[in-house]
Formats: structure tokens, sequence, C-alpha cells
């Protein structure tokens, strides 16, 4: 499936009678079953699917996952053409190389040509104006040019610079006719994975330095967008790449168990600045290793990063998804002192010898300049160890089931996965309800609703984590979904939070990045995506958006309990202390007052107002500790703190720049009060919406039934005193009755 075949059929065409082409596709799924049982000896095992894919070269995903059907699609993927020529360019390639001062480039341009002795003209051009130029000879099939430049305009990641892309153009020529023509788009950046000791701690970082800058690299993972490939157009690609630049991030990774995707997706993040980590396509599994299948695997892998290596965008490839940590568990060989790849074929885990050899030759001959990982999680002792390499964290819904305000004790270097799961929009569940709203169906737990949801155990992970953090009931539906979704918002905006909080500069790059699992579907289903199939942003979406800000403060509640003396447990003094730092992800200086509110979430009263700090300095590119103060209330020595809302800002020259609102947890044991004065205006141009509340309101979600309805930020926290404004497209004037709202405690 993801090898491009070129097949001569000179000798098959007729000229005088009508040509066609039939191609016959045999089962995939038998073949994959005969081939296990041709191959007894091999540990046939997996996660997900049926361990038969493990023999066949086909999306994985397609035959079944914990947020996909089994649908074992068949037939011609990509557009078939047939070729006519003499001459060609059969290949176009090329490699950049920025100085460190960022002051010069140089581009190596490269042409593979089938046919005839001719010449190349090579043309570099920006925004449609020819930079340089040269005329190469091809000799013996190939043909090249050195081009040298000066203050080039370099690529960065979206929100650290601009994006420009130059075009590289070659055309086979010989005299005054032209025989073929081939461009490829570049940007020229540096891009280095950075793996160094921490000053204080064991271990080594694990972050990217985009000309010379260090990225805290928070994103998301991205699985193919549609079971059924051919379905998804370019602009729906564009679509969803500008959904992850709209929400902060910077880095989408690519899953091992999909496709090498579109050129339309790359195209895309190349041009919005999306960092892409690119698996090759091996998930969850002991793969084979017999011969024809390591010939099958390293043209499969020339082929592929052939087709990608020039996209900027890509910044790693790792060799895996998860296939490490499957030896690990089924205990299959592996001796980390053993260098040896012959005698990984005679062991039980031979995938090996595709990871740490065939990838690791394919990607230095083609791909040099480009990281390559032998797998995603890799590094360290083993597939967990948090300070080397990066981990992919499933303690929290998985494992053992820890709660997600311990996101802090649960880091890696680089979280390459973590989620947690929500139903999608109300709307998408009653699109694949056959009568929607009125079906019989329409309710948590009915057999098509739990149909559309395929992880295992996935009601009582649920269901564990809701009744651990707040209040829910099954009735209405409507509410249902959305505890669902605050639940999950909660929860991935505690784990960005935290772990931006340990990016704390050089040499204390603790924690670099976390890419949630996982930014889409392929179908309408309840999963771990924070954007539904429909393109329906989950509320986790928004507080994601809003804790990859380039400027956040955070705030953490921790409880501190001394007995009276070691002889008694009834007498022990509770403290309740909050702890509060910032992130400064911009590349400036930053000069802010830091202010501290708190309100009683019975009464609405405010209990306490104060600016913590004036003109307080936040560094560039890193997280700082500010303070740690107790919760403040009125009347120490009471549970009054349980009863405390406390909100923190960041205002600079008098503009607020940073918001973050701390709610006494589990939000379970709140009395949270309906508020009597819950005030939504539509501005009078419909571009903003005005929000208001006489009572701290927790999760206040703006609804509507059109599509075109966008909301630039929901899900967001109220407190008295205070107007949350949020942009919108889509309505007009007078027509805030098309609005809805939700709330927790509704």
């Amino acid at each position: 499936m993801f090898i491009p075949e070129r097949v001569d059929v000179t000798d098959l065409l007729h000229s005088s009678n009508e040509n066609e082409l039939v191609i016959t596709f045999e089962s995939a799924y038998l073949i994959g079953k005969k081939t296990v049982e041709k191959y007894p000896d091999h540990h046939w095992g997996c996660w997900n699917g049926d361990a038969s894919r493990l023999a066949v070269r086909k999306a994985q995903y397609h035959y079944g996952w914990d947020w996909g059907p089994t649908l074992m699609t068949c037939g011609p993927w990509r557009p078939i053409n047939l070729e006519i020529y003499t001459s060609r360019i059969a290949d176009l390639y090329f490699t950049t190389e920025v100085d460190q001062s960022l002051k010069s480039a140089e581009v190596v341009a490269k042409a593979d040509i089938e046919g005839e002795r001719l010449e190349v003209k090579f043309e570099i051009s920006l925004d449609g104006k020819t930079v340089s130029s040269e005329t190469a000879k091809v000799e013996e099939g190939f043909a090249t040019a050195t081009f040298r430049t000066q203050n080039p305009q370099l690529w960065y990641p979206a929100t650290y610079g601009k994006q420009p892309l130059y075009l590289l153009t070659a055309i086979l020529v010989s005299g005054d006719k032209e025989y073929d023509k081939a461009s490829k788009r570049f940007g020229l950046r540096k891009a280095e994975l950075i793996q160094r000791k921490l000053d204080d701690v064991p271990g080594t970082t694990f972050f990217f330095e985009i000309n010379n800058i260090s990225i805290f690299c928070g994103g998301s993972n991205w699985i193919p967008a549609d079971t059924f490939i051919p379905s998804i157009s370019a602009q729906r690609y564009r679509d969803w790449v500008k959904l992850v630049v709209d929400g902060n991030q910077v880095m989408i990774r690519v899953w091992g168990g999909g496709i090498f995707e579109e050129q339309a997706f790359y195209d895309a993040c190349d041009e919005m600045g999306v960092l892409v980590w690119q698996d090759f396509l091996f998930g969850c599994g002991n793969y084979p290793a017999y011969p024809e299948f390591l010939d099958l695997v390293k043209r499969e892998a020339t082929a592929n990063v052939k087709l990608l290596r020039h996209h900027p965008s890509i910044v790693i490839w790792a060799g895996n998804n998860e296939d490490y940590q499957y030896q690990e568990s089924e205990n299959l060989d592996y001796d980390p002192n053993d260098k040896d790849p012959q005698s990984w074929l005679k062991s039980s885990f031979p995938a090996r010898y595709i990871y740490e050899k065939i990838l690791v030759d394919v990607t230095k001959e083609l791909i040099p300049g480009t990281y390559y990982h032998f797998g995603s999680p890799w590094g360290g002792v083993d597939t967990r160890d948090p300070t080397v390499g990066d981990i992919h964290q499933w303690n929290v819904w998985h494992g053992t089931q820890e709660k997600y305000q311990n996101f802090d004790k649960l880091t890696g270097r680089f979280v390459s996965e973590f989620g947690m799961e929500a139903f999608p929009n109300i709307k998408t569940i009653d699109g694949f309800l056959p009568e929607g709203v009125n079906d019989v169906d329409r309710y948590p737990q009915s057999s098509t609703v739990d149909f559309h949801n395929k992880a295992d155990g996935h009601e009582r992970r649920m269901a564990l984590y809701l009744v651990e953090n707040m209040q829910y009931k099954f009735d209405p539906f409507e509410q249902y979904v959305y505890c669902t979704q605050l639940m999950q918002a909660e929860c991935l905006a505690s784990a960005y939070r935290l772990w931006k909080r340990q990016w704390k500069g050089p040499g204390r790059e603790y924690c670099a990045g976390a890419l949630v699992w996982q930014i889409n579907d392929c179908w309408p289903v309840t999963s771990w995506a924070i954007v539904d199939y429909h393109l329906r942003p989950k509320h986790a979406y928004f507080t994601v958006k809003r804790e990859l800000a380039p400027i956040t403060i955070g705030l953490k509640r921790t409880t501190h309990r001394t007995p009276a003396d070691k002889y008694t447990r009834a007498y022990v003094k509770t403290v309740h202390k909050v702890e509060m730092w910032a992130s400064n992800l911009t590349l400036e200086k930053r000069i802010v007052d830091v202010q501290l509110k708190a309100w009683d979430v019975l009464s609405g009263k405010e209990t306490y107002s104060k600016t913590l700090h004036n003109a307080f300095t936040l560094e560039p590119n890193r997280s700082v500790e500010i303070t740690e103060f107790d919760v403040p209330v009125e009347n120490k020595d009471t549970d009054e703190q349980a009863r405390i809302v406390v909100a923190a800002y960041l205002v600079e020259a008098g503009k607020q720049v940073a918001r973050y609102v701390n709610w006494p947890e589990p939000l379970k044991y709140a009395h949270l009060q309906k508020p009597k004065k819950l005030d939504i205006r539509l501005s009078a141009d419909a571009a903003c919406i005005e929000m208001s509340a006489e009572v701290p309101v927790k999760g206040v979600a703006l609804e509507c039934e059109d599509d075109t309805v966008v909301f630039s930020d929901n899900c967001v926290d109220m407190v008295p005193g205070e107007t949350v404004v949020i942009g919108v497209t889509g309505l007009r004037k007078g027509e805030h009755d098309k609005l809805g709202v939700r709330y927790l405690g509704l």
C-alpha cells in the first residue's frame, strides 16, 4: 500500500484500440493469515487489530484500533498516471545547511535523470522572483548544482517567525528543447534535537532547536482523518492544520499505525509553521523479519523518505509506535549490549533489525540532516524511563489510572502521548444515530452509542474519572456529554500546565514537549480526540489552547498535614497552600504585574484582592516560580478554604495578558451555585460575546446549532466583577438568540 510502483507498459499498449487497465486485489486479510501460518516460529502478537496485520504492509488501523472501526479497504487510493517520455526527471531533491550564525545558507540541488544525456537548469525563486540559477550537465543519470546565499529568509515554527518557502525548479533541456520540468518547495532552517545533560537532575534533555531557538513543543498526535483516505480533500487537511495552529500548537506527530500522509497535509504544515514528528509505519506489535518482508520494508522506507524529505516541517523520523513497549510487555529478546544485527534476526524480537539497521541506513543515506529516533517511546533504561528520550504517559486512563491533578509527578523529558476520552459534540452523536434526536438509543449507555467507542474498558474508566471529579447525571444527554468534555478539558489542561512549568530555561529543560493523544478522529466516535470527526472542537481544545498561549500563569493547590505529636491521628494541623508560577514562551523579557483575587463560591463575595508583585520579570522562553501562599480565607482554622475560588492575573502595560482560575478540588465537593445573573451579550457588531455572572461559575460553554458559527474560546471560568470577551464569527447583528450556554451544575 505504501510503495509507489512504476511499470513499463510500452509493449502492452495498443495504439489502434482502447486500452483498459485491470487491477486485481487479493484479500489483504487472507494473505496475512496465510503468512502467519507460513512462519509459525515467529512470535506473532500485537495490541489492537489482528496479529496477521503485522505481515501485511497496509494501514494498520484498517484492522481496527481502540478508536476506530475494522474496515479493510481495498483499491487504488492514490492517482494512477500514464506517462510518455523519452527523458525525464526521476527525482528532484536537495540538501540544505544553514550556518550557525544564521547569516548564510547552502543549497545543493540534485536531480536523478532517466533517458538521454542532457542538461538540467536549476532555478531557485522566492515569492515568484528568481534568486539564483545554474545549469549543470547530466552525468551518469545525475545532475547537481550548489547555491550559496547570504542573509537567507529563514523558516520558523508558528509564533516564532514567518514561513517563507523557496521554490526549486529543475528543467531538463537539450539546446532549446525542454524535455521535463519538476519543482519542489523548501524552507531554510536549522533544526536539531538537543540531548545533553541537565544541570541538577539525572538524564538528558530532549528538545528541538530551530534556528538556535529552543522550542517547547506543545502539540498533538495525528491519525488518518478518515477510514476511507481518498475522501480527505486538500482543503480538509488545511482545515485540520489550521485548527492546530489556531490552538497555539507547534508540533504534530504522524502516528505509525496510519499512513505516510498526503502531500497536502505536509504542505499545510510547511505553510503554517507546524513541526512534524513522522513515524515509520509500524505500531504496537512484533513485526516479522523474513527476507522478503525486509526487502519490502527497505523499498517502502526509501520511497517514502524520498517523497517527503523536502518538507521543512519534518524535523524527526521515528522507527515505530510502541513496538519496544510491546517487546518489554511480552519479555521478548532484547540485549542492548548486543550490537550484531544478524543476531537480532534470530531473536524473538527480530523487528529490531528494521528499526536499528534498515531504517538507520535509509535515513543516514537520504536525510542525514534529520534526526532518526529508534521508536516512540524510546530512551533510557526502558521505554518508561522519564529521564531520557520520550515517553508515552498512559497512567492516566490506562495503567495505574492516576489522578490527573498529579501529572507533574508523571512527567518525562518529552511526553509524546497522553490523553483522556470524552464524548464528541452532541450534533455528531445525533448524526450517527439513525433517527437523530428522536432515536430510542439517544442515551449514554445505549448499544449504538456504546458501539461508537472502541476503547477496552471505556465504561469503567470514563465513570472513574467522572465520579472522582464532578457531580454529573445521564439526563439530559447533552449535560452528560458536556461533563465528559469538561472532565477531558480539565485533565489535559492540567497536563500542559504542569509540564510546561518544568520548562525552566537552559540546563533545566526538565520537560520539553507534550503531544496529546489525539487531535482528530477517523469516524464519528467517542475517543481521546480533542476535535471530533466533523472538525467540531471539544472543550479540551480550548483549555489546551489557553495553556499553550505564549504567556500563561499557573496555580496548584497543595495540602500539608502535621500531627500535633507522633501519638495522635486526631489532632492534625492542616494547611492549604497555593503554588504560583508563570510561563513566557516568547523570546523577549516581559515585565508584568502579578495580581491575585479570591471569592467565596457560595456567596460570590470577593474575599481577597491584592497585587502581589509590581514589575515582575518573566525571563524569555522559560517558566519561573513566583510565590507560594496560603489559600486566602477570612477565618482560619475552618473549612473555608474548600469554598474559595482563586484567580491569578498577569498584567503588562495595563493590559491583561494571562489569567487562570483555580478551584477547590475535587469539583464534586464544591457547592456550586446556579447563577441568577449569567449575562451573555452579543456585541453590536456581532464580533464578540461578552459574559458575566454574580457568582463563580465553572466551565461556561457557548453552544450554537449552526456549524458556521465559530468561537475563539470556550469553556471558560467566570468570577464576579469580570466580563469575559470571546470572539465569534458567523453571527449577524441581533442573532444572540442562536446562542446556548452550559456550565457545571446546570
